[in-house]
Protein backbone atom coordinates (compact mmCIF):
# COMPACT_ATOMS: atom_id res chain seq x y z
CA UNK A 1 0.00 0.00 0.00
CA UNK A 2 3.03 2.18 0.83
CA UNK A 3 3.87 1.88 -2.52
CA UNK A 4 0.74 2.59 -4.47
CA UNK A 5 0.41 5.81 -2.25
CA UNK A 6 3.71 6.85 -3.31
CA UNK A 7 2.53 6.66 -7.00
CA UNK A 8 -0.69 8.44 -6.46
CA UNK A 9 0.97 11.34 -5.04
CA UNK A 10 3.84 11.45 -7.65
CA UNK A 11 2.45 12.43 -10.83
CA UNK A 12 4.41 12.81 -14.29
CA UNK A 13 3.29 16.03 -15.51
CA UNK A 14 1.44 15.00 -18.80
CA UNK A 15 0.12 18.75 -19.44
CA UNK A 16 3.23 20.30 -20.52
CA UNK A 17 3.88 17.82 -23.15
CA UNK A 18 6.96 16.23 -20.99
CA UNK A 19 4.79 12.85 -20.88
CA UNK A 20 2.45 12.13 -23.96
CA UNK A 21 0.93 8.60 -23.04
CA UNK A 22 -0.86 7.59 -20.50
CA UNK A 23 1.82 4.94 -19.37
CA UNK A 24 4.98 5.45 -18.67
CA UNK A 25 7.74 3.75 -17.79
CA UNK A 26 10.22 5.07 -15.91
CA UNK A 27 13.78 3.98 -17.35
CA UNK A 28 17.41 4.18 -15.26
CA UNK A 29 19.52 4.33 -17.26
CA UNK A 30 22.57 3.14 -17.17
CA UNK A 31 26.01 3.48 -18.53
CA UNK A 32 27.99 0.82 -20.27
CA UNK A 33 31.28 1.60 -20.41
CA UNK A 34 33.80 0.28 -23.31
CA UNK A 35 36.91 -1.11 -22.35
CA UNK A 36 39.38 1.80 -22.64
CA UNK A 37 42.30 1.49 -25.21
CA UNK A 38 40.29 -1.42 -26.53
CA UNK A 39 41.23 -0.92 -30.30
CA UNK A 40 38.88 1.07 -32.31
CA UNK A 41 37.48 -0.65 -35.22
CA UNK A 42 38.25 0.69 -38.78
CA UNK A 43 34.96 -0.10 -40.72
CA UNK A 44 31.41 -0.54 -39.33
CA UNK A 45 30.33 -3.43 -37.24
CA UNK A 46 28.41 -6.22 -38.95
CA UNK A 47 25.58 -6.17 -36.25
CA UNK A 48 24.46 -3.79 -33.71
CA UNK A 49 25.60 -5.89 -30.48
CA UNK A 50 23.30 -4.53 -28.01
CA UNK A 51 19.42 -5.08 -26.54
CA UNK A 52 19.85 -0.88 -25.59
CA UNK A 53 18.80 1.98 -27.96
CA UNK A 54 21.49 4.10 -29.10
CA UNK A 55 24.11 3.95 -26.00
CA UNK A 56 26.42 1.33 -26.73
CA UNK A 57 29.82 1.44 -28.87
CA UNK A 58 31.73 -1.35 -29.51
CA UNK A 59 35.14 0.05 -28.16
CA UNK A 60 35.47 3.04 -25.87
CA UNK A 61 38.56 5.64 -26.84
CA UNK A 62 41.74 6.50 -25.18
CA UNK A 63 41.36 9.66 -26.13
CA UNK A 64 41.84 13.52 -24.03
CA UNK A 65 38.86 14.78 -23.55
CA UNK A 66 36.32 11.50 -23.83
CA UNK A 67 35.36 12.31 -19.80
CA UNK A 68 34.26 15.87 -20.63
CA UNK A 69 32.92 16.19 -24.45
CA UNK A 70 31.07 13.16 -26.64
CA UNK A 71 33.38 14.48 -29.74
CA UNK A 72 36.86 15.96 -28.02
CA UNK A 73 39.71 17.64 -30.50
CA UNK A 74 39.07 17.80 -34.56
CA UNK A 75 38.30 14.51 -36.59
CA UNK A 76 39.18 14.65 -39.91
CA UNK A 77 36.41 12.12 -40.93
CA UNK A 78 33.47 10.32 -39.68
CA UNK A 79 31.96 7.23 -40.74
CA UNK A 80 27.59 6.71 -40.01
CA UNK A 81 26.82 3.16 -39.86
CA UNK A 82 22.70 2.74 -39.51
CA UNK A 83 21.23 -0.18 -37.93
CA UNK A 84 17.67 -0.01 -38.34
CA UNK A 85 14.91 -2.19 -36.50
CA UNK A 86 12.08 -2.01 -33.91
CA UNK A 87 12.74 -0.51 -30.49
CA UNK A 88 11.51 -3.54 -28.54
CA UNK A 89 14.19 -5.60 -30.58
CA UNK A 90 17.21 -2.90 -31.43
CA UNK A 91 20.29 -5.40 -32.21
CA UNK A 92 20.15 -5.49 -36.16
CA UNK A 93 22.42 -5.98 -38.96
CA UNK A 94 23.89 -2.97 -40.64
CA UNK A 95 22.25 -1.62 -43.69
CA UNK A 96 24.71 0.65 -44.85
CA UNK A 97 27.04 3.42 -44.09
CA UNK A 98 27.81 6.96 -44.96
CA UNK A 99 31.43 8.63 -45.15
CA UNK A 100 31.32 12.24 -43.99
CA UNK A 101 34.79 14.57 -44.71
CA UNK A 102 34.46 18.47 -44.64
CA UNK A 103 31.24 17.98 -42.45
CA UNK A 104 32.98 15.92 -39.88
CA UNK A 105 34.32 19.05 -38.26
CA UNK A 106 30.83 20.57 -38.09
CA UNK A 107 29.48 17.39 -36.58
CA UNK A 108 32.16 16.71 -34.24
CA UNK A 109 32.02 20.25 -32.92
CA UNK A 110 27.76 20.24 -32.67
CA UNK A 111 28.22 16.80 -30.85
CA UNK A 112 31.17 18.43 -28.43
CA UNK A 113 28.78 21.12 -27.29
CA UNK A 114 26.21 18.29 -25.92
CA UNK A 115 25.50 18.33 -22.37
CA UNK A 116 27.10 14.99 -20.88
CA UNK A 117 27.78 13.19 -17.36
CA UNK A 118 29.28 9.59 -16.51
CA UNK A 119 26.31 9.69 -14.33
CA UNK A 120 23.37 9.79 -16.39
CA UNK A 121 19.90 11.08 -15.21
CA UNK A 122 17.09 8.72 -14.94
CA UNK A 123 14.56 9.31 -17.96
CA UNK A 124 10.61 9.25 -18.28
CA UNK A 125 9.93 7.32 -21.87
CA UNK A 126 6.59 7.08 -23.60
CA UNK A 127 5.74 3.29 -24.52
CA UNK A 128 5.29 3.45 -27.83
CA UNK A 129 6.80 0.39 -30.11
CA UNK A 130 7.62 1.42 -33.55
CA UNK A 131 10.72 1.88 -35.53
CA UNK A 132 13.67 3.15 -34.13
CA UNK A 133 17.69 2.98 -36.20
CA UNK A 134 20.55 2.61 -34.45
CA UNK A 135 23.42 4.52 -35.33
CA UNK A 136 27.41 4.36 -34.85
CA UNK A 137 29.62 7.02 -35.87
CA UNK A 138 33.53 6.21 -36.01
CA UNK A 139 35.29 9.50 -36.03
CA UNK A 140 38.99 9.13 -37.56
CA UNK A 141 41.68 11.90 -36.44
CA UNK A 142 44.62 12.64 -38.25
CA UNK A 143 46.88 10.83 -36.51
CA UNK A 144 45.11 7.67 -36.66
CA UNK A 145 43.48 7.41 -33.41
CA UNK A 146 39.02 7.21 -33.66
CA UNK A 147 36.59 7.29 -31.51
CA UNK A 148 33.26 6.03 -31.52
CA UNK A 149 29.66 7.65 -30.66
CA UNK A 150 26.89 5.57 -30.48
CA UNK A 151 23.07 7.02 -30.84
CA UNK A 152 19.80 6.75 -32.42
CA UNK A 153 16.50 8.50 -33.97
CA UNK A 154 13.34 6.31 -32.04
CA UNK A 155 10.15 6.72 -32.13
CA UNK A 156 9.76 7.90 -28.22
CA UNK A 157 12.59 10.07 -29.20
CA UNK A 158 14.10 8.90 -25.70
CA UNK A 159 17.41 8.06 -26.59
CA UNK A 160 20.75 8.55 -24.68
CA UNK A 161 23.63 9.21 -26.53
CA UNK A 162 27.28 7.88 -25.97
CA UNK A 163 31.39 7.96 -26.77
CA UNK A 164 31.68 4.90 -23.67
CA UNK A 165 32.89 7.23 -21.40
CA UNK A 166 30.34 9.53 -20.88
CA UNK A 167 26.11 9.80 -22.14
CA UNK A 168 24.10 12.73 -22.88
CA UNK A 169 20.36 12.78 -23.31
CA UNK A 170 20.36 14.56 -25.60
CA UNK A 171 18.03 13.84 -28.65
CA UNK A 172 20.18 14.06 -31.90
CA UNK A 173 18.62 11.34 -33.93
CA UNK A 174 16.47 13.31 -36.73
CA UNK A 175 19.83 15.65 -37.32
CA UNK A 176 22.41 11.82 -37.56
CA UNK A 177 19.67 10.20 -39.74
CA UNK A 178 19.40 13.76 -41.84
CA UNK A 179 23.39 13.21 -42.36
CA UNK A 180 23.02 9.35 -43.42
CA UNK A 181 20.85 10.06 -46.11
CA UNK A 182 22.20 13.20 -46.78
CA UNK A 183 26.17 13.17 -46.23
CA UNK A 184 25.39 16.82 -44.83
CA UNK A 185 25.61 17.79 -41.31
CA UNK A 186 23.22 19.94 -39.44
CA UNK A 187 22.01 20.11 -35.91
CA UNK A 188 18.44 20.43 -36.82
CA UNK A 189 16.88 23.30 -34.35
CA UNK A 190 13.78 22.96 -32.25
CA UNK A 191 10.45 23.55 -33.94
CA UNK A 192 10.12 27.35 -32.49
CA UNK A 193 12.48 29.16 -30.92
CA UNK A 194 10.40 28.50 -27.79
CA UNK A 195 10.89 24.82 -27.74
CA UNK A 196 13.61 22.97 -25.67
CA UNK A 197 16.68 22.45 -27.83
CA UNK A 198 19.48 19.94 -27.30
CA UNK A 199 21.01 22.01 -23.85
CA UNK A 200 24.63 23.23 -23.54
CA UNK A 201 28.07 21.25 -22.15
CA UNK A 202 27.93 21.52 -18.31
CA UNK A 203 24.39 21.89 -17.60
CA UNK A 204 25.50 18.28 -15.29
CA UNK A 205 27.40 20.39 -13.08
CA UNK A 206 25.61 23.88 -13.60
CA UNK A 207 21.96 24.96 -14.00
CA UNK A 208 22.84 27.13 -16.51
CA UNK A 209 27.11 26.99 -17.73
CA UNK A 210 28.74 30.43 -17.53
CA UNK A 211 29.08 33.17 -19.98
CA UNK A 212 25.34 33.46 -20.61
CA UNK A 213 25.34 36.70 -22.86
CA UNK A 214 21.25 36.96 -23.04
CA UNK A 215 18.08 35.65 -22.46
CA UNK A 216 14.55 34.46 -23.99
CA UNK A 217 11.94 33.56 -21.71
CA UNK A 218 9.16 31.71 -22.86
CA UNK A 219 5.55 31.05 -21.32
CA UNK A 220 3.21 28.16 -22.15
CA UNK A 221 -0.30 27.54 -20.83
CA UNK A 222 -2.27 24.33 -20.98
CA UNK A 223 -5.11 24.60 -22.96
CA UNK A 224 -7.00 21.38 -23.77
CA UNK A 225 -4.45 19.53 -21.88
CA UNK A 226 -1.94 20.79 -24.91
CA UNK A 227 0.58 23.83 -23.61
CA UNK A 228 -0.32 26.46 -25.53
CA UNK A 229 2.93 28.17 -27.13
CA UNK A 230 3.53 32.07 -26.94
CA UNK A 231 5.57 34.65 -28.46
CA UNK A 232 9.11 34.34 -26.01
CA UNK A 233 10.66 37.45 -24.10
CA UNK A 234 14.46 38.05 -24.76
CA UNK A 235 16.66 39.89 -22.19
CA UNK A 236 20.05 41.14 -22.23
CA UNK A 237 23.38 40.11 -21.00
CA UNK A 238 23.02 41.54 -17.35
CA UNK A 239 19.47 40.15 -16.97
CA UNK A 240 20.69 37.07 -18.10
CA UNK A 241 23.81 36.67 -15.78
CA UNK A 242 21.72 37.68 -12.78
CA UNK A 243 18.75 34.93 -13.43
CA UNK A 244 21.94 32.43 -14.23
CA UNK A 245 23.45 32.97 -11.22
CA UNK A 246 20.12 32.46 -9.21
CA UNK A 247 19.32 29.42 -11.00
CA UNK A 248 23.08 28.26 -10.04
CA UNK A 249 22.48 28.80 -6.18
CA UNK A 250 20.37 26.57 -5.92
CA UNK A 251 20.69 23.04 -4.16
CA UNK A 252 20.66 20.75 -7.19
CA UNK A 253 20.72 16.95 -7.36
CA UNK A 254 20.72 14.65 -10.73
CA UNK A 255 17.41 15.11 -12.66
CA UNK A 256 14.31 12.69 -12.51
CA UNK A 257 12.40 13.83 -15.15
CA UNK A 258 9.33 13.95 -12.53
CA UNK A 259 7.58 16.13 -10.27
CA UNK A 260 5.20 16.59 -7.77
CA UNK A 261 1.96 18.36 -8.79
CA UNK A 262 1.17 21.33 -5.88
CA UNK A 263 -1.65 23.09 -5.36
CA UNK A 264 -2.27 27.22 -5.59
CA UNK A 265 -0.43 28.23 -8.34
CA UNK A 266 -1.16 28.54 -12.13
CA UNK A 267 -0.18 25.56 -14.09
CA UNK A 268 2.00 26.95 -16.35
CA UNK A 269 5.63 26.28 -18.15
CA UNK A 270 8.53 28.49 -18.05
CA UNK A 271 11.45 27.99 -20.82
CA UNK A 272 14.37 30.09 -20.65
CA UNK A 273 16.79 29.64 -22.87
CA UNK A 274 20.52 31.42 -21.96
CA UNK A 275 22.37 32.05 -25.14
CA UNK A 276 25.71 32.51 -25.63
CA UNK A 277 28.35 34.49 -28.03
CA UNK A 278 29.19 30.39 -29.19
CA UNK A 279 27.84 26.94 -29.38
CA UNK A 280 24.30 26.34 -28.23
CA UNK A 281 21.75 27.54 -25.60
CA UNK A 282 21.54 26.44 -22.30
CA UNK A 283 17.54 25.59 -21.41
CA UNK A 284 15.80 25.59 -17.94
CA UNK A 285 12.42 24.35 -17.57
CA UNK A 286 10.71 26.00 -14.79
CA UNK A 287 6.73 24.45 -13.44
CA UNK A 288 5.56 27.01 -10.84
CA UNK A 289 2.53 24.34 -10.20
CA UNK A 290 5.26 21.87 -9.25
CA UNK A 291 8.04 20.12 -6.75
CA UNK A 292 10.89 20.43 -7.47
CA UNK A 293 10.41 23.36 -10.14
CA UNK A 294 13.38 23.51 -12.04
CA UNK A 295 15.19 21.15 -14.38
CA UNK A 296 17.93 21.42 -17.38
CA UNK A 297 17.37 17.80 -17.92
CA UNK A 298 20.27 16.87 -16.50
CA UNK A 299 19.61 18.88 -12.81
CA UNK A 300 16.39 19.51 -11.07
CA UNK A 301 16.17 22.13 -8.15
CA UNK A 302 13.46 23.98 -6.39
CA UNK A 303 13.05 27.81 -6.27
CA UNK A 304 11.47 29.55 -3.47
CA UNK A 305 8.21 31.68 -4.30
CA UNK A 306 9.87 34.95 -4.97
CA UNK A 307 12.10 33.94 -7.59
CA UNK A 308 9.25 32.19 -9.07
CA UNK A 309 6.69 35.11 -8.84
CA UNK A 310 9.84 37.56 -10.43
CA UNK A 311 10.41 35.23 -13.59
CA UNK A 312 6.32 34.88 -13.77
CA UNK A 313 6.59 38.64 -14.28
CA UNK A 314 9.49 38.61 -16.61
CA UNK A 315 7.89 36.32 -18.82
CA UNK A 316 5.19 37.60 -21.70
CA UNK A 317 1.54 37.34 -20.70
Amino acid sequence: MADGQRLQRVKPIHWIGVVVAAVLLLVAVVLVPGTAGAPVPASCPQRWDSDRIGRWVPAAADLDGVADSLVPGEPAGALICAYPGHNTKPGRPLAGSRTLTDQAASMAHDLGYLPVTTDPPEMVCTLVGGQVTNYLIRFAYPDGQALWVGSAEEVNSCVMTTNGTVVSNAYVGPSITAAYRTGTWRLLPPKGPCEPATGRRGQDEQMVPDGAIKVLICRQVPRNSTPSPSPGREYGERQARELAAELNSLDAEPSRSVCEEVGGRRREVLHLHFGYAEGPPAWVRILPACRPSVDNGMLMSDANVAFLDRIGRLAPA
